[in-house]
């Protein structure tokens, strides 16, 4: 697998993290850089972590699973994928707010936590596709990581600079590019054998 397909799939699985980012910005009146760091560092850490996890857990089965790898990836992406983008055209039109915009310097840490995980599970089974490339885990790992703290830092940051005047569906992007990465990697293996 190469860098650019880790990139793009980094991407993809940070777009809900950042459409959240950007939800949790519009609830704010200034930006605070150092807040917006420790945000976004525990949005990086659990989609980095995550995949982690999930290849440690795809590993064990790795041998049992190495002539349909390809087919896996390809099917995870494509179901994670489509539930980006079946949640992307579900979603409403405006980006709900459930603050009440008081400024605080406090961190609700328990919410961070609970929302980076909540959008780190999609990594967790997107760790599967990465049994087959051993040899990139941890480059994977390290880019999903930091491909989300940035995303998630710019999310709080346009949040807050332009609110309610992004209109445009992260989320549903993201999908479509997993989709895109599967299809790739299908398309790779077989064009290879």
């Amino acid at each position: 697998m190469d860098l650019l397909s880790i990139f793009f799939i980094a991407t993809g699985l940070s777009m809900d993290s950042f459409a959240v980012c950007i939800s949790e910005g519009m609830c704010r009146q200034r930006f605070e850089a150092i807040r917006a760091v420790k945000v976004a560092l525990v949005f990086g850490f659990f989609q980095a972590v995550m995949p982690l996890v999930g290849f440690a857990l795809g590993v064990g089965f790795s041998k049992r699973i190495a002539s349909v790898d390809h087919w896996m990836a390809f099917a995870i992406l494509g179901i994670i994928g489509g539930k980006m983008i079946y949640e992307g055209l579900r979603e409403e039109k405006e980006v709900p707010c459930d603050c009440n915009c008081r400024q605080s310097a406090q961190i609700n840490f328990r919410k961070v936590i609970a929302l980076s995980f909540a959008t780190s599970i999609d990594a967790l089974a997107a760790g599967l596709i990465f049994v087959p490339f051993k040899d990139v885990v941890f480059t994977a790992v390290a880019m999903i990581g930091i491909v989300c703290f940035v995303f998630c830092f710019a999310g709080i940051y346009l949040g807050i600079r332009f609110g309610k005047n992004i209109q445009i569906n992260m989320v549903l992007i993201g999908g479509l590019i997993l989709i895109a990465i599967g299809i790739k990697i299908l398309g790779d293996h077989l064009l290879s054998a």
